[in-house]
């Protein structure tokens, strides 16, 4: 099979976003934290974040004619592919630290590798993003690696 994947698709690998500044505020916690169900007092008061707070906390906010099909604004950091049906392939989430209300965080995101595998009906395209985020004094938060396939 011959890779769809081009050099100027490859040229894209190692792309970052400007950093994106987010406080941390009880109400969003607490928001995210009905809105999850999660049960557990220091996330009901707001104190601390449950995980998977922060999924969509440093990407851009569009309107809603601005989503795809796949309700999520187009990334910035991906270009365009050939196969145009990406689904979620999977997430990978390490935390160094709980979020807490007051934090000023900093997230930089980052295309971190496009491959191609044969699928059963076709090409697969997967790319790599990664996500890290600190404190605004540099404290490491978390970092996650989310992958995405295209079909």
């Amino acid at each position: 099979m011959e890779s769809p994947i081009t050099a100027e698709m490859r040229e894209w690998i190692g792309r970052s976003e400007p950093p994106v500044t987010v406080v941390v505020t009880r109400r969003a916690i607490q928001q995210y934290a009905a809105a999850s169900g999660q049960r557990l007092p220091r996330f009901l008061r707001g104190d601390e974040a449950p995980p998977l707070f922060h999924f969509d906390l440093f990407r851009a906010i569009v309107p809603l004619e601005g989503l795809g099909p796949d309700g999520l604004p187009a990334d910035p950091l991906v270009p365009p592919l050939p196969l145009k049906r990406v689904v979620m392939g999977g997430q990978q989430v390490e935390y160094h630290r709980p979020i807490r209300c007051g934090d000023v965080l900093m997230g930089v995101r980052t295309l971190r590798d496009i491959y191609a595998k044969s699928g059963t009906a076709g090409p697969l395209l997967f790319y790599v993003i990664g996500l890290e985020v600190r404190t605004e004094h540099g404290q490491p938060v978390l970092s996650e690696i989310q992958t995405r396939i295209a079909r």
